[in-house]
């Protein structure tokens, strides 16, 4: 429990001082200073691994699984890459989404960050409503499988001629306008405005729950492909954090150059394939954690290296 209380006030510390400090005053966030931030988040995410290790060495947290450390610590880093992978379609929506609301850069942070805090809650409750399925009921496991291939059959055989998502013809819109009375004029950063003694919502504040739904939505295919990999609730928590803070900065830095990273999506397909047959097979194929990590690191780098290649050929 001490290990848990630590990692939610690391987190809470970490954005605190990223709102306060920061990103205090709003302003455009540069490609370089978005660059930055990744690779600071990626780096973290990569050492927390140790820390993972060290935890688990020390049996400072529950083990139910009885994972050794090396082996938690491969788990930690899979489970990262898979929520960070899945990650690279939520920021085209949530490129859609701003572009829909017409909502200014500078202020585009400010919607993600309050946006990361609702996700961190839903992703909890998701995570720990999963863990406990699967532990409760180990059939739960090949449902999960079964809709990961699904997914991945979905986007394979996507219609190309498929209407483009539009956040203002969107159900969430639509029952948003029935709710509260909506303004479409920004008005700085707030998300309410007031005129004439009645409360209205700025497109900011619509921005932000589109967004935060358009993650519940994503989250079913994410949080199904990481308890492929554990059904340890720490690990797949803390994965799916260090995944969700680092989509702020990866957004600012992949916004622009979404179309260079095309053939990307097949590497996500494979990726969940992968996963979805690994949790149909588990009772009789038992990969090794490396051969699991190898796999989904392997088809991001082949993914993003014939992307990049294409997209120069095309030049």
């Amino acid at each position: 429990m001490i290990v848990w209380i630590v990692f939610i006030a690391a987190i809470i510390f970490f954005l605190a001082l990223d709102l306060g400090v920061f990103n205090k005053n709003p302003h455009i966030i540069s490609s370089k200073e978005a660059g930055i931030w990744t690779s600071i988040w990626v780096t973290l995410s990569f050492l927390f691994s140790g820390v993972i290790y060290w935890i688990y060495s020390n049996g400072f947290i529950e083990n139910p699984s009885n994972l050794t450390p090396t082996l938690a610590s491969m788990k930690f880093i899979t489970g990262y890459l898979i929520e960070l992978s899945l990650s690279v379609d939520n920021i085209f929506v949530i490129a859609v989404i701003f572009t829909s609301f017409k909502i200014p850069q500078k202020y585009q942070h400010r919607v993600l960050f309050w946006g990361i805090l609702g996700a961190i809650v839903f992703r909890g409750l998701m995570i720990y409503f999963g863990v406990l399925l699967i532990n409760k009921f180990s059939w739960m496991i090949y449902v999960f499988g079964l809709f990961l291939i699904f997914t991945a059959a979905k986007m394979l055989f996507k219609n190309d001629d498929e209407e483009v998502f539009n956040p203002k013809k969107s159900f969430v819109f639509k029952i948003l306008r029935k709710i509260m009375p909506i303004t479409l004029h920004m008005e700085g950063q707030h998300f309410f405005v007031r005129k004439r003694t009645i409360l209205f919502a700025t497109p900011l504040f619509v921005a932000l729950i589109v967004i935060e739904l358009m993650d519940v939505l994503f989250a079913m295919d994410s949080v199904p492909a990481i308890l492929a990999i554990t059904s340890d609730g720490f690990l797949v928590f803390s994965s799916n954090i260090f995944a969700i803070l680092g989509l702020r900065s990866m957004y600012f830095f992949l916004a622009n150059m979404l179309e260079k990273f095309s053939y990307l999506e097949y590497s996500l397909i494979a990726i969940l394939t992968f996963v979805g047959i690994k949790m149909l097979a588990h009772d009789y194929i038992e990969l090794p954690e490396w051969a699991s990590l190898g796999f989904i690191a392997l088809s991001l780098l082949i993914g993003i290296a014939y992307s990049l290649y294409k997209d120069k050929s095309k030049k």
